[in-house]
Formats: structure tokens, C-alpha cells, sequence
């Protein structure tokens, strides 16, 4: 895949009105060793736990099948054949988008029976030639998958739906047949053409807040919209923790003044020596924004500045914590993790000269040794968030 590439994959849900769980549900998995992104959307049939299930299944079967190179038919074959039958319908139902992005910079669709994807190219809708497969077994005979190959481009957008989005409005005065594919594929294109670089996670919201607006804000089913966006990556750096030798301190000076990207220091000697090297000043803000925390700082040339070991273990336990639902605040943590989420390429820089008060036995368990708090910060932005994480010790 072209390295200049980053791929951004965000997936919004609201739930059918009155269930406290989706009958939709979404999957992505980053294959590091193959540099290869999966991808699924399940819709389970009906609303609620047992349309969870289903599509639990579904999605966990798509992952699994299509991260082991399966072919497509098969693949379709097999979960079809697994899914429990409904003992009222007689039919086992669940249907499903496949998105295989792969390094060689080709992606492969495949779709059972939710809406057709939307391909974006800058804001123009793009058509790759889709591909009908049909299932042959006697127990599957005549359904019918579509499939797909194409080579994406920076500033291509793959939108996907579960038909939450597509019928929404069902009924109603202005969407007498549903809000349609065409609309949608319309609502999309305005808003890519009015904000070039609306993020995948903006875009997929717009789209899960449009469909509940077509609803008269009651969601008749579940609805799910997610995008994958190929775009430049935005870089990010954290500094913490002094070098292990004093003369490192010119070269750890050198890294932060050439980044080029959003800099934050975690730690008073870290900000210290790199306030010396660069030959700028620190200002304090006096804002206790966390009662945990101490306030933030500032420099010229780096955008934030927070306490070291405290800040790092609450920003690793709010990655851990996070979801759709989570409302960020302003106290240091809560920045650093804001700037983390907008980052795609994350370089953690780990000075590794041993603080004698971290040793002390008889301070709190999360004062815990910073090189594990950074690992557990980078294993996180990676497995959950599909960052790319650097990590080095100096």
C-alpha cells in the first residue's frame, strides 16, 4: 500500500428505539504482520439481543474466514450454513458488508444483502465493476453476493449501511419508500464536496444523526454507517522521561524542534531540558481542569505540556474506557487523549534514565514504571484505534 496512505475506519450506531443493545455490529481487525485492514457490518434479523447475536456471529465468522484469504463464495457459504434457524421464520438471517483492505494497496468488497456501499472519490461518487456471485449449495441455492476489486486513491471514501439508514423514514410523509440509496448517496456527496476533509468519524455521525432525523428521532430499526477514508497521515509526538545520558539531551532537543506534527511533553524534567535545548520559556496555566492532575503548560513550539507518570497512567486507563458515548473534558489526560484520536501516526519517544521516587515502594500502585505505561498506551491506539504507534527509548 502507498505509505502516504493512512486509513481511517469509524463506525456510528443508534440502536432500534427502546433496546438497550444493536442488532447491528461492526468489526475491524489490523493484521500488522500482513499490513492488511478487515472490516464487517452485520445486520442481525430484527431488533434487539437475538439480532445481536446473529450478527455477532456473522461478523466474528467474516473476520476470522476472510483474515485466513477464504474465497468469497466460501466464506458466504459457511456462515450461512452456521447460523442458527429462526424457529418462526424457518430461515437463519443475517446480512453483511466485507471490506478487505490489503498492503498491496487493493481493496476487496464483499456484500450480502445490506445496501450497497458508496465509493467516494474526493467527492464524486466512483464505481469500480461489481461482480455477482451466486451461491450453488442446495440449502443456498440462487442467493446472490456482490463482489468487488479496486486500488484505492488519497481522498477516496468507503461508506457502508446497514438498511437502518436507507429505509429510515419509512412511511412517513417525505420518505413515503424509505430515505433510498440515491438520497443518501446524494446526502454524502454534498457534504464530502462542502468539507473535503470531513473526517470518517464526522461523516459516518452526519449520517446516523440524518437517518434518525428522517425517523422523527425514533429509530424504527437499528442503524449503522461506516466509512473507511484513505488520506495523508496527521503525526503526532510524545516526549517523556529524560534521556538515559545527559549528552542525548542536544539530539532529544533536535527530535522535538524537526517533528513535524502535534508535540506533546509529558514530565517536568522532560519539559525542563527540552525548554533549555530549544531556548524557550515555560508558562504555567494555573487551571486545575483534573482534580487528579496538575495543570497543564505551554511553550513555543510545542503544543501541550503535562505532568509526567499521573497524567500518562489516566490518559492509558481512558483509551482502555473509551467508546462512542465518551465525552472528553479539558483536564490534561483528556487533551492528550483528544490529540491522540485526531492522530494517525503516533511516535512515543521514552527517555529511559531511572527516576528514584517511581522505585518508592510506599507511593500508589499507579505510579507505575513509565516504559509500562507507554507500552500499554501504544498497545491500546493500536488493537482498539487502529493507530500506527512508533515507539523508541533514548
Amino acid at each position: 500500500m502507498d505509505g502516504k496512505f493512512h486509513i481511517e475506519v469509524n463506525c456510528q450506531q443508534k440502536n432500534h428505539d427502546g433496546e438497550r443493545i444493536c442488532g447491528d455490529v461492526f468489526i475491524s481487525r489490523k493484521l500488522k504482520e500482513e499490513n492488511r485492514i478487515v472490516v464487517v457490518l452485520s445486520d442481525g434479523m430484527g431488533h434487539g439481543v437475538k439480532a445481536n447475536i446473529l450478527a455477532t456471529l456473522t461478523a466474528t465468522m467474516a473476520v476470522n474466514f476472510t483474515e485466513e484469504h477464504k474465497d468469497v463464495s466460501k466464506i458466504a457459504e459457511i456462515i450461512m450454513n452456521t447460523l442458527p434457524v429462526c424457529s418462526e421464520r424457518k430461515i437463519s438471517y443475517s446480512t453483511f458488508t466485507i471490506l478487505d483492505i490489503d498492503a498491496d494497496g487493493e481493496v476487496r468488497i464483499l456484500e450480502y444483502d445490506n445496501p450497497q456501499c458508496v465509493i467516494l472519490r474526493g467527492a464524486e461518487v466512483f464505481t469500480p465493476e461489481w461482480t455477482c456471485v451466486y451461491l450453488n449449495t442446495a440449502k443456498n441455492a440462487n442467493k446472490e453476493l456482490l463482489t468487488c476489486t479496486f486500488k484505492p486513491r488519497k481522498e477516496d471514501r468507503i461508506v457502508f449501511t446497514s438498511d437502518g439508514v436507507t429505509q429510515s423514514g419509512l412511511g412517513s410523509g417525505k420518505h413515503l419508500f424509505g430515505w433510498g440509496r440515491d438520497n443518501f448517496q446524494e446526502y454524502i456527496h454534498d457534504l464530502v464536496k462542502n468539507d473535503r476533509y470531513i473526517s470518517a468519524q464526522r461523516l459516518a455521525a452526519k449520517v446516523v444523526n440524518m437517518a434518525n432525523i428522517n425517523d422523527n428521532y425514533q429509530s424504527k430499526d437499528d442503524t449503522s454507517c461506516a466509512v473507511v477514508y484513505f488520506r495523508e497521515p496527521r503525526k503526532m509526538l510524545i516526549c517523556t522521561g529524560p534521556p538515559y545520558e545527559e549528552n542525548k539531551d542536544k539530539e532529544y532537543g533536535d527530535i522535538v524542534r524537526n517533528f513535524n506534527g502535534i508535540k506533546v511533553l509529558c514530565g517536568a524534567t522532560t519539559s525542563d531540558i527540552i525548554s533549555r535545548e530549544l531556548g524557550k520559556e515555560i508558562t504555567d496555566s494555573f487551571e486545575f481542569n483534573d482534580p487528579d492532575l496538575p495543570p497543564v503548560s505551554f511553550m513555543d513550539g510545542v503544543d501541550l505540556i503535562t505532568e509526567g507518570i499521573l497524567t500518562l497512567s489516566k490518559v492509558s486507563e481512558i483509551l482502555r474506557t473509551h467508546s462512542n458515548q465518551t465525552k472528553l473534558g479539558k483536564g490534561p489526560a483528556d487533551l492528550i487523549v483528544k490529540y491522540l484520536l485526531d492522530s494517525d501516526e503516533i511516535h512515543l519517544l521514552v527517555g529511559t534514565r531511572i527516576n528514584i521516587a517511581h522505585q518508592d515502594p510506599s507511593l500508589p500502585v499507579e505510579l507505575e514504571i513509565r516504559r509500562t505505561v507507554v507500552r500499554r498506551i501504544a498497545r491500546l491506539l493500536e488493537d482498539k484505534f487502529l493507530k500506527e504507534v512508533e515507539m523508541s527509548f533514548i
